[in-house]
């Protein structure tokens, strides 16, 4: 596969998401429409479509943004070195954060955005590297820790209008991720 392709294909799953939020995100300021009703709200019926529509949702432009380019790096990173499991990682990173956090959030209120999909992928390239012990994988990690290790800030309660929740979820699915793929990937 020419380099130039490959560039291309692991950007795609990334774009894709970051248009629809930018997307959902122009039709909520433009008309005017508050879908913070799209987000998690835990163990409730009608916080179950947050599972599915959360990331989408953004509370405003730096909120929308401080999730874009992590999630456009961190995704084609993903995509580009890992493509074989990427879709893999992505999807538990996304759906299963979010059912995490519909299942064991303590606070009920609605938790929106794509941050949790951002600390797990950021966790998963992080361990994942380091647990696989070759030079290119613990090169990533690296680059990954010192441009997102301070993420990790972000999984304790702090400001109650940030979904600390998320953070966690997505940190701990990243981490068993990476794990669970490299022990397969030793016994396969």
């Amino acid at each position: 596969m020419a380099s130039g392709s490959k560039y291309f294909n692991s950007s795609v799953v990334p774009f894709r998401l970051v248009f629809i939020m930018w997307l959902v995100f122009s039709i909520q300021f433009y008309y005017h429409f508050d879908l913070g009703f799209l987000g998690i709200k835990p163990r409730t019926l009608e916080g179950l479509i947050g599972i599915f529509t959360a990331p989408m949702i953004h509370g405003g432009y730096m909120h929308l943004l401080s999730n874009t380019f992590p999630l456009l790096f961190l995704g084609a990173v993903l995509y580009f070195f890992y493509d074989r499991i990427g879709g893999i990682v992505f999807f538990r990173c996304y759906f299963i954060t979010n059912v995490l956090v519909w299942l064991f959030s303590p606070r009920e209120a609605y938790h929106i955005g794509a941050s949790g999909l951002v600390y797990g992928l950021a966790a998963f390239l992080i361990f994942y590297g380091f647990i696989r012990q070759e030079f290119m994988s613990m090169l990533i990690s690296i680059i990954i820790l010192l441009i997102y290790g301070g993420l990790f800030y972000g999984i304790f309660p702090g400001d109650p209008f940030i979904s600390w929740e998320s953070h966690l979820a997505g940190a701990l699915v990243g981490t068993y991720t990476a794990f669970n793929l490299a022990q397969k990937r030793k016994h396969g």
